[in-house]
């Protein structure tokens, strides 16, 4: 979204340095596929019973240090008077995966969520292939694992602002095929443990893109993200910040939504905005919850626990939401 071009695009959210990729084989007719490790339990963990839940809703949050800390997430917890069931972490192309911070999170009892940013890459790179050995190496720790994981690659394509969006020369066919190629590697590595999240930014950034061109389609798919911030001088409500990009994608799938990025800017509507967050995600079935972005980038606080007004319209919406338990056999 254009807001976050200005928090994270110049303070630099790209994470640590690429780690050498690992070098691909070909097994299972996939290059760079690997079978599971042996030391990984024979049936994968079965995700399917969080894809379309009707026992709740999620509660994510996304925060600094977490949930490599689990700190920051109380803090957001005890602010929103709830208890996430979702934690998320922003993740650079070529890191491998954050094997403590999804343990870390499913002792609290979340879902991991990562948001797999293609820094230090190029997707028409990873649609060629040049980054097989490393997925599969990302795919079998995922595996061994043996946990939900949710994971979005390259999350608001449809942007300016990151590397991999409209300006990049990234076409969506190249889209496409890298995401494709992505999850062919983790099914051929057994890594079926994912939650697969597609999630384009709400269509006002650029309102004439095709958004169907970029859908891997619905085999490769669960859920369908947006990312949505109610800025200051923006939509206060969540119909007019969130409805026209929902009946855009309803044109070609019926995959479930998640508000899979968003916060509310101080300003006259702040809580408007945020009660029109928490009660449009409860009165819609096939929204199925929403990640609070609880940082201070560049001089705007997105805070929950900073800001009492919004804080109470968040807790006051929250309060008797029921919220899935993840962890429940």
């Amino acid at each position: 979204m254009r807001l976050l071009r200005k928090l994270r695009g110049l303070a630099g959210l790209a994470l640590a340095a690429a780690l050498a990729a690992c070098g691909s084989s070909a097994l299972y007719g996939v290059p760079g596929a690997e079978a599971p490790p042996p030391s990984a339990p024979a049936t994968p963990y079965n995700v399917s019973r969080l894809l379309y839940p009707a026992t709740g809703k999620f509660l994510g949050v996304e925060a600094s240090g977490a949930p490599d800390s689990l700190a920051p997430v109380r803090t957001f917890a005890a602010a929103a008077g709830a208890r996430p069931n979702l934690i998320g972490e922003y993740m650079s192309w070529n890191d491998l995966m954050d094997t403590q911070a999804a343990i870390n999170a499913w002792s609290y009892g979340a879902v991991y969520y990562v948001v797999w940013e293609p820094y230090h890459t190029t997707v028409a790179a990873i649609a060629d292939g040049r980054s097989d050995g490393y997925i599969t190496k990302f795919a079998r720790q995922v595996r061994s694992l043996n946990l939900p994981v949710a994971i979005s690659f390259g999350h608001e394509f449809n942007g300016f602002w990151y590397p991999w969006g409209t300006t990049s020369g990234t076409t969506a066919a190249q889209f496409v095929a890298a995401w494709r190629l992505i999850h062919r590697l983790f099914a051929a590595a057994g890594a079926k443990n994912v939650i697969w999240v597609w999630n384009p930014n709400d269509i006002s950034a650029e309102p004439q893109l095709d958004l169907a061109a970029y859908y891997p389609g619905d085999a490769y798919v669960n859920w369908v993200g947006i990312t949505g911030y109610f800025s200051a001088t923006g939509p206060d409500t969540f119909d007019s910040l969130y409805d026209p990009t929902m009946q855009e994608i309803r044109g070609f799938t019926d995959k479930p939504f998640f508000i899979a990025e968003t916060s509310v800017q101080s300003g006259p509507d702040a809580v408007t905005a945020a009660q029109s967050l928490v009660s449009g995600v409860r009165q819609q079935p096939d929204v199925l919850g929403f990640v609070w972005f609880d940082y201070e980038k560049a001089g705007v606080d997105w805070r929950l626990e900073t800001r009492p007004d919004v804080r109470a319209a968040i807790a006051a919406g929250l309060a008797g939401l029921r919220l899935v338990n993840v962890a429940r056999p």
